[in-house]
């Protein structure tokens, strides 16, 4: 799924946006963890969800701040996350993780283009940053995963 997140208009929705992606993402990884078999795999990914569960709170107590009402959960986005690795699933542990690369591409986008905007504030900025990071390093795991597995 392409993302557009990233290119918003105004910062409001910008968060608003990335709050629904990292719910989705938290969906999605649930949804992988369930599956894999491997118990290393899960804590990982396990890890990689607490990563966006962190990223919902810092981006809602800013929203928050700013009187934004901030998502409490995902959007429709979710079921295209979680059908991914449950089609995913099918192939066994490679399968989800090939899923979970394709959700991690557009978190990472979103993220990559989020830092690139000029219209941030320092507080944002570097919630955003971090985020940013978060996602480039679940991205490498995942695909050196995949290389092992081969």
């Amino acid at each position: 799924m392409a993302t557009t997140i990233g290119t918003e208009d105004d910062t409001t929705t910008l968060i608003r946006n990335l709050i629904y992606l990292d719910h989705d993402a938290i969906d999605a990884y649930a949804a992988a963890i369930e599956r894999l078999e491997a118990a290393e795999r899960k804590q990982r990914l396990g890890d990689f969800k607490a990563d966006h569960e962190r990223h919902i709170e810092a981006l809602s107590r800013i929203g928050t701040a700013r009187g934004i009402e901030v998502p409490k959960s995902g959007d429709m986005k979710r079921f295209l996350t979680q059908g991914k690795v449950a089609i995913g699933e099918l192939m066994g542990d490679k399968g989800i993780l090939r899923a979970m690369k394709s959700n991690e591409e557009d978190t990472t986008t979103a993220y990559d283009r989020a830092a690139e905007r000029d219209d941030l504030e320092d507080e944002l900025k570097a919630v955003i940053d971090d985020a940013q990071a978060d996602e480039h390093r679940h991205k490498a795991w995942i695909e050196a995963e995949l290389q092992r597995l081969g």
